[in-house]
């Protein structure tokens, strides 16, 4: 029933992108739909069109006030459209609404980063945690499915006909496939821990991050090996480990699935086992795009996750990436900016001064893709395994015993 679609051939989809600002929201909504359009494009969508709203609280019915929802129906009444993607996740309730007002495709944030994540899954593992998660959605969502049922009730408000029996039927199959789906999950986990366990002498030592922000790049120039890397979001989902030998200090470096800001629960529920590699790590690689403009928000979610799944005391190297993006930023700023103007953007000297007074971790930056200060990054990642070896094993006086 659900199975990897690769859209990568296809003409992109047409699609309307619908952000709603609720009253208190912090984040900027323009930083939240630049996201849903990135993500959009991972999609293969076309954005045409943005709409916008700012509601004290969102409708019940259509998420959106009733106005806006005409204003959109007009839109896509006059021009070719394929799909509209909400940038919060919809109510079962919302979304049939929203279908049968529009008589389009209708996504929210959730749908659309699960349908990413069936075209990225490569291993039978991801691929498994994925249909979980896509099986936990759809279930409260299966009466939307069946448009002919209220023809079948008719007008006389009875219940029980073949589309209900339809949709009974289909929820015992999708109950009884996420029992089905969990037991295979827990089996391999079982598998896993048994082979984390088995190389738990060496240090372990994971990266984590905002999704697309070179973690996959920094894997490979680090461990010498060739993981998949593309600037598009999620491009990898399953965790990947190498053991890595700087000088004769050997460690295992594993890369982990990115994080993102409105990550549904179901994947983070599903993706579990995934981030066990970050629990039970000893040491993270914590990598920041520092040229994206809301990296510090990133740095809040990451911190916030890892907090989330008991990851969040441990020892970590913050590595901003990118300088050399955030370089040509902060000249071009020099160039359109006077001194006199509020605004700032601080030099990369200037913000490592700041970076490194205000928190009380290793920081270190760097550019993977232009190989920038990445003998500073091994010193220090060498340093703080040594650490960990001399604690682990004071007896040991030399690592290659471990290796």
């Amino acid at each position: 029933m659900i199975e990897k679609r690769d859209y990568s051939h296809y003409q992109p989809l047409r699609g309307v992108l619908v952000g709603v600002e609720i009253k208190g929201q912090k984040t900027p909504l323009q930083e939240y739909l630049d996201e849903l359009k990135f993500l959009s494009i991972t999609y293969n969508v076309h954005t045409i069109k943005v709409f916008t709203q700012k509601l004290d609280k969102p409708d019940p019915a259509t998420f959106i006030g009733k106005g806006k929802a005409e204003e959109i129906k007009k839109f896509i009444d006059e021009q070719p459209v394929d799909v509209i993607i909400f940038d919060d996740e919809l109510s079962p309730v919302q979304q049939r609404n929203l279908e049968k007002l529009f008589q389009k495709k209708v996504m929210d944030r959730t749908m659309l980063i699960l349908e990413i994540f069936v075209q990225r899954a490569k291993t039978s593992y991801a691929k498994t945690q994925v249909q979980l998660a896509q099986y936990e959605y759809l279930l409260p969502r299966l009466t939307g499915m069946w448009t002919h049922l209220e023809r079948q009730r008719g007008g006389t408000g009875t219940r029980g006909g073949a589309g209900e029996k339809e949709i009974e039927t289909d929820r015992r199959i999708i109950k009884n496939k996420i029992t089905q789906l969990k037991k295979q999950l827990q089996e391999i986990d079982k598998q896993m821990f048994v082979q984390r366990k088995n190389r738990s002498q060496l240090v372990r030592v994971a990266l984590v991050g905002y999704t697309n922000v070179g973690k996959s790049t920094l894997m490979n120039l680090l461990s010498k090996s060739k993981v998949f890397v593309e600037n598009k979001l999620f491009a990898t989902l399953d965790t990947t480990t190498r053991k890595v030998i700087l000088d004769t200090t050997p460690f295992l470096l594993s890369d982990t699935v990115g994080f993102i800001r409105k990550l549904p629960h179901q994947l983070v529920e599903s993706f579990k086992s995934t981030l066990d590699e970050a629990r039970e790590a000893d040491i993270l690689l914590h990598v920041v795009d520092v040229s994206h403009p809301s990296f510090e928000e990133h740095i809040k979610v990451v911190n916030q996750t890892l907090a989330e799944i008991g990851a969040g005391d441990k020892t970590t190297i913050l590595v901003f990436n990118k300088i050399d993006l955030y370089q040509i930023k902060h000249e071009q700023f020099l160039r359109s900016h006077s001194l006199m103007e509020e605004d700032n953007l601080p030099s990369v000297e200037e913000l490592k001064k700041s970076w490194m007074n205000k928190i009380h971790q290793p920081v270190v930056f760097i550019s993977a893709e232009k190989k920038i200060n990445i003998q500073e990054l091994r010193n220090l990642i060498k340093q703080k395994v040594e650490e960990i070896y001399h604690q682990r094993y004071p007896y040991i006086s030399s690592f290659l015993e471990l290796n």
